[in-house]
């Protein structure tokens, strides 16, 4: 598959389903397809083609229960299976992920639901991530499936790390294609003043990699920008002060209103991102609302990123390929 956009066309012809761009550089909405179906091989690969194209598809009004949710998921590759869920995760199906924030952050390490979004995004670029980016092999997709959301608010957004990458001046690909950072659990989180419990459970759990700042796509040969606002500690062989610099400029970058799309969330939507291609920002507007969001998500196991010159990330610790 590549990312032209004539063969995303011809793919989504042959299976008689619509591919409706949102936004310039990412994003698409898909219809006429039912996600719960018996899908044909014609339709799986008009959606991965449009993955591939836009980043992220969004399809809606879908009726997936999480058994659906899992048989869909498997027609695009392997699917990851965490050994610690969150406690709002169903039983019977170790492939979901279910976060319902209310549930899952209000109360623990002695914080509330607000001061842990407070510490999560101490900055503005710091709740941008790709899931499990400290992991040497973070996962290729994730499909995220809403049950309930808030009548208003609740959106999340997307960034093309393609195409700001393509964005940079020339002198600056060439610049950070020979680059490599380190990509560590926890490094966006704001620590309390005095003991943290926190801090305490992410030593005890520490994941970090070192990746190429550029890796090239498996599937699409792009050259992706690989920062990530929340994971992302230092640029491999600067100091301090350079890498703080130039991280903050690159991230700037990947997450100009141009290379974005924002997405309204309703019941029954479904969200299935590249989450080598792309970062994204869930939405931290909620935390006042009484009103519950409560999110399913299966993810894609994917492969060790390789950068510009042929090397491959390497682990640094609490992590090894294809081990969860």
């Amino acid at each position: 598959m590549t990312t032209d956009s004539g063969m995303t066309d011809e793919a989504a012809r042959r299976a008689g389903v619509e591919v409706k761009p949102v936004a310039g550089y990412i994003g698409a909405e898909i219809n006429g397809v039912d996600l719960a179906g018996d899908l044909d091989d014609t339709v799986v690969a008009a959606i991965r083609a449009a993955v591939l194209r836009w980043k992220v598809v969004f399809f809606r009004g879908q009726r997936l229960d999480h058994a659906r949710h899992v048989e869909f998921a498997r027609r695009f590759g392997e699917i990851v299976v965490l050994p610690r869920r969150g406690k709002a995760s169903p039983a019977g199906f170790p492939e979901i992920e279910t976060t319902a924030d209310r549930l899952e952050l209000g109360g623990r390490f002695g914080m509330e639901h607000d001061e842990w979004l407070r510490r999560r995004r101490h900055t503005l670029l710091r709740g941008w991530h790709c899931d499990h980016g400290a992991r040497v092999d973070p996962p290729a997709a994730t499909i995220l499936r809403a049950e309930t959301v808030p009548p208003f608010g609740g959106d999340t957004t997307w960034a093309n790390l393609a195409a700001a990458y393509a964005g940079l001046s020339a002198p600056l690909r060439q610049f950070v294609d020979g680059l490599r950072a380190e990509h560590r659990l926890g490094v966006g989180y704001q620590p309390r003043p005095g003991d943290d419990a926190y801090v305490r459970h992410l030593l005890d759990r520490q994941v970090a990699s070192e990746h190429p700042l550029v890796r090239v796509h498996p599937e699409t040969g792009e050259r992706i920008l690989y920062v990530n606002g929340y994971y992302v500690e230092q640029i491999a062989g600067l100091s301090r002060p350079e890498s703080g610099a130039v991280l903050e400029m690159l991230l700037e970058q990947a997450v100009r209103p141009e290379y974005t799309v924002r997405f309204r969330w309703e019941p029954g939507s479904v969200a299935f991102w590249d989450n080598r291609a792309t970062m994204h920002l869930a939405p931290g507007d909620t935390a006042h609302l009484d009103h519950p969001r409560i999110m399913h998500r299966v993810m894609l196991a994917g492969e060790v990123p390789v950068g510009v010159d042929g090397r491959p990330s390497e682990p640094i610790t609490g992590t090894a390929p294809g081990r969860w």
